[in-house]
């Protein structure tokens, strides 16, 4: 599987020369190039990807300052001619900082760490694949799927409910966590919620009930779930 990137840098020859070193390396495909932080900040709001490469001194808009100002940020290499941002880079959970001129060794050094870290956090889905992996506290958790009770929206984070387990909490959305999930087995019932479908017990008033016993709303957007459920008998 190959890794969605974009690279942002208001220097035409350093853009160039990210562009041809994401062409060598086979894991990653390049997406578009950007010359102005602007432009590159609305396609990153509009569009996922896994892997920004970044310059840091832009004007208009910082790479720091971008970067921070997503909700959903991707794995992001920092590059600059500047090794005062180091720290500021670093605190944005950056995956690594390179200082120009760039060779290409330094350049695969840093994406090999965001290729190697997206094979662990997000294997291949295959029909035996029965969990996957957030990070919380620091720490990669493995979230075995027939013990999530339901997950719940919290503005930037997810708190992910399991069976006699402590609730997961763990920087992420419900939009994001949804794609790892089979569609088949768990469906997103309101905005804050996500629920496995064979734990649904019961739906009285647009509020269903789970194995657990807890109550959640079903929101009007999507009420079908509630048609869908009932047609199939559950």
């Amino acid at each position: 599987m190959q890794l969605k990137c974009i690279a942002i840098d208001d220097e035409p020859l350093a853009l160039e020369l990210i562009k041809q070193y994401i062409e060598r390396v086979p894991e990653l495909q390049l997406v578009q190039t950007f010359d102005d932080a602007i432009t590159g900040g609305e396609f990153l709001r509009a569009n996922t990807i896994d892997l920004l490469f970044i310059d840091i001194n832009m004007p208009d808009i910082t790479g720091i300052e971008l970067v921070r100002s997503l909700k959903d940020k991707p794995a992001t290499i920092f590059t600059t001619a500047y090794k005062k941002f180091a720290f500021e880079g670093f605190e944005l959970e950056a995956v690594d900082y390179l200082l120009k001129p760039i060779s290409f060794e330094r350049f695969l050094k840093a994406a090999r760490r965001v290729i190697d870290f997206h094979a662990v956090k997000y294997p291949a889905k295959a029909a035996t694949d029965e969990h996957f992996f957030v990070r919380s506290e620091y720490r990669m958790v493995k979230i075995e799927m027939n013990e999530i009770d339901y997950i719940e929206g919290l503005e930037d984070y997810i708190k992910i409910h399991l069976t006699n387990v402590k609730p997961v909490l763990t920087l992420m959305t419900l939009k994001a966590v949804l794609e790892k999930l089979p569609e088949e087995k768990f469906q997103r019932i309101h905005r804050s919620y996500i629920v496995p479908v064979n734990k649904v017990q019961s739906i009285l008033n647009r509020k269903l009930t789970l194995a657990n016993g807890a109550e959640l709303p079903v929101s009007d957007s999507y009420v079908a779930f509630i048609n869908e459920w009932m047609k199939k008998g559950r």
